[in-house]
Protein backbone atom coordinates (compact mmCIF):
# COMPACT_ATOMS: atom_id res chain seq x y z
CA UNK A 1 0.00 0.00 0.00
CA UNK A 2 1.01 3.46 -0.77
CA UNK A 3 2.15 6.19 1.99
CA UNK A 4 -0.80 9.34 1.46
CA UNK A 5 1.28 12.11 2.61
CA UNK A 6 -0.11 15.03 4.18
CA UNK A 7 1.50 18.61 4.91
CA UNK A 8 2.88 17.26 7.92
CA UNK A 9 4.35 14.41 6.53
CA UNK A 10 5.70 15.99 3.52
CA UNK A 11 7.87 18.55 5.41
CA UNK A 12 8.96 16.13 7.39
CA UNK A 13 9.72 12.98 5.28
CA UNK A 14 10.21 15.07 1.35
CA UNK A 15 11.47 18.75 1.83
CA UNK A 16 10.44 21.55 4.32
CA UNK A 17 9.41 24.39 2.17
CA UNK A 18 7.91 26.28 5.21
CA UNK A 19 11.94 26.59 6.18
CA UNK A 20 14.25 26.58 3.20
CA UNK A 21 13.93 27.95 -0.13
CA UNK A 22 16.73 25.94 -1.64
CA UNK A 23 15.43 22.50 -2.59
CA UNK A 24 17.06 19.98 0.46
CA UNK A 25 15.75 16.37 -0.31
CA UNK A 26 14.71 15.50 3.69
CA UNK A 27 14.39 11.44 3.07
CA UNK A 28 16.46 8.58 3.54
CA UNK A 29 16.01 7.18 -0.19
CA UNK A 30 14.84 8.30 -3.62
CA UNK A 31 10.86 9.06 -3.94
CA UNK A 32 8.64 8.81 -6.75
CA UNK A 33 4.75 11.76 -5.65
CA UNK A 34 1.81 10.85 -7.38
CA UNK A 35 -0.34 13.70 -7.08
CA UNK A 36 -3.64 12.54 -7.98
CA UNK A 37 -7.57 13.16 -7.32
CA UNK A 38 -10.18 10.23 -7.22
CA UNK A 39 -12.01 11.06 -9.77
CA UNK A 40 -9.46 11.25 -12.60
CA UNK A 41 -9.08 8.51 -14.57
CA UNK A 42 -5.55 8.64 -15.75
CA UNK A 43 -4.74 8.51 -11.86
CA UNK A 44 -7.13 5.43 -12.09
CA UNK A 45 -5.12 3.90 -14.73
CA UNK A 46 -1.36 4.53 -13.12
CA UNK A 47 -2.63 3.80 -9.16
CA UNK A 48 -1.81 -0.34 -10.19
CA UNK A 49 1.60 -0.03 -12.01
CA UNK A 50 2.48 2.40 -9.11
CA UNK A 51 1.36 -0.21 -6.21
CA UNK A 52 3.32 -3.12 -8.26
CA UNK A 53 6.45 -0.90 -8.36
CA UNK A 54 5.80 0.46 -4.74
CA UNK A 55 6.17 -3.41 -3.79
CA UNK A 56 9.47 -4.30 -6.44
CA UNK A 57 11.56 -1.36 -5.23
CA UNK A 58 10.47 -1.10 -1.51
CA UNK A 59 13.73 -1.37 -0.51
CA UNK A 60 15.69 0.87 -3.11
CA UNK A 61 13.11 4.12 -2.66
CA UNK A 62 9.80 5.53 -1.41
CA UNK A 63 6.89 5.89 -3.24
CA UNK A 64 4.23 8.21 -1.82
CA UNK A 65 0.35 10.13 -3.03
CA UNK A 66 -0.81 12.90 -2.72
CA UNK A 67 -4.27 14.19 -2.82
CA UNK A 68 -4.81 17.03 -4.94
CA UNK A 69 -8.42 17.72 -3.42
CA UNK A 70 -7.08 17.04 0.63
CA UNK A 71 -3.82 18.66 0.08
CA UNK A 72 -4.37 21.83 -1.79
CA UNK A 73 -1.72 23.93 -0.19
CA UNK A 74 0.91 20.92 -1.35
CA UNK A 75 -0.11 20.82 -4.35
CA UNK A 76 -0.03 24.62 -4.87
CA UNK A 77 3.41 24.62 -3.80
CA UNK A 78 4.26 22.51 -6.90
CA UNK A 79 2.41 24.32 -9.19
CA UNK A 80 0.28 21.27 -10.12
CA UNK A 81 -1.88 22.96 -13.04
CA UNK A 82 -2.64 18.62 -14.34
CA UNK A 83 -2.87 15.51 -12.39
CA UNK A 84 -1.36 12.79 -12.55
CA UNK A 85 1.88 14.77 -12.19
CA UNK A 86 4.73 12.88 -11.09
CA UNK A 87 7.54 14.25 -8.83
CA UNK A 88 10.84 11.78 -9.33
CA UNK A 89 13.22 13.02 -6.34
CA UNK A 90 16.36 11.57 -6.64
CA UNK A 91 18.95 11.64 -3.34
CA UNK A 92 21.38 14.27 -5.25
CA UNK A 93 20.36 17.17 -7.48
CA UNK A 94 16.82 18.46 -8.46
CA UNK A 95 13.88 16.97 -8.39
CA UNK A 96 11.77 16.14 -11.95
CA UNK A 97 8.54 16.39 -13.22
CA UNK A 98 6.50 14.35 -15.38
CA UNK A 99 2.71 15.07 -16.94
CA UNK A 100 -0.05 12.46 -17.81
CA UNK A 101 -0.26 8.78 -17.25
CA UNK A 102 2.74 7.38 -17.94
CA UNK A 103 3.62 3.36 -18.94
CA UNK A 104 5.55 1.00 -16.98
CA UNK A 105 8.69 1.19 -19.27
CA UNK A 106 8.96 4.52 -18.74
CA UNK A 107 9.04 4.80 -14.79
CA UNK A 108 11.70 2.04 -14.83
CA UNK A 109 13.83 4.40 -17.29
CA UNK A 110 13.20 7.24 -15.09
CA UNK A 111 13.59 5.20 -11.86
CA UNK A 112 17.48 4.34 -13.62
CA UNK A 113 18.30 7.74 -15.19
CA UNK A 114 16.70 9.99 -12.72
CA UNK A 115 16.87 8.11 -9.47
CA UNK A 116 19.69 5.85 -10.10
CA UNK A 117 17.63 2.87 -9.06
CA UNK A 118 18.01 -0.48 -10.52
Amino acid sequence: MLEHLTKETFLEKVFDYQKNTDWKFAGDKPCLIDFYADWCQPCKMVAPILEELAETYKEKMNIYKVDTEDQQELASVFGIQSIPSLLFIPMEGQPQMALGALPKETFLKAFKDVLKVE
